[in-house]
């Protein structure tokens, strides 16, 4: 069985994020979605309101996709190892593909015992509009021991920075929109939701 592990910031999770869990949830026999506790960002939802604003953007894709994908909180760390010790025990004998966005690809030689982690799954990268793919980025990590595949996604132009910065609604979806105004997140004004 192959489980493809995508793990977000979601802060908040887009059409951008739907999409990609949409073509993985095509490719693979399972995806396992989680808003991720990046060390290295600060977040402006909290990380049960990051999970339910994911499980939202599921609902909303076809439900024939949407099967064979779920969020799994318990995936949830702030070491993405501990977090492959936790799928490991959720699907035994399983091969594991490490989904990233290409933003992470020089952050990741800085995560925790990155050359462990990499030895034990196989990383695809999603390409992002803003974030070049360098083969010498690409090398870093093929010697750390990484095992690479890009993904061939052309995502929106949209991201989670964009809608916090511009306090605006472009890009997300109708339900979690409607989670955004109902909790009044990322300072996002009343006319810029409809």
């Amino acid at each position: 069985m192959q489980i493809a592990l995508f793990g977000t910031s979601a802060d908040p999770p887009t059409i951008a994020h739907q999409e990609i869990i949409s073509w993985l949830a095509s490719q693979f026999d399972g995806v396992a979605v989680w808003a991720a506790d990046n060390p290295f960002k600060t977040h402006g939802a909290s990380l049960e309101q990051r999970s339910q604003m994911l499980e939202l953007l599921i609902s909303e894709i076809d439900s024939s996709t949407s099967k064979h994908a779920q969020v799994y909180r318990e995936l949830s760390s702030q070491r993405t190892l501990e977090t492959l010790i936790t799928a490991r025990s959720i699907w035994r004998g399983s091969d594991f593909m490490l989904t990233i966005g290409a933003d992470l690809i020089t952050q990741l030689p800085e995560w925790y015992r990155v050359g462990e982690l990499l030895t034990q799954v196989k990383l695809l990268i999603v390409p992002r509009i803003g974030s070049q793919i360098a083969a010498s980025g690409l090398q870093i990590l093929t010697d750390l021991g990484a095992q690479i595949a890009i993904a061939p996604l052309a995502t929106p132009a949209i991201s989670s920075t964009v809608i916090r910065n511009s306090h605006s609604m472009v890009g997300l979806t109708p339900r979690v929109a409607a989670y955004i105004r109902q909790y009044q997140l990322y300072a996002i004004a009343d006319d810029t939701l409809d």
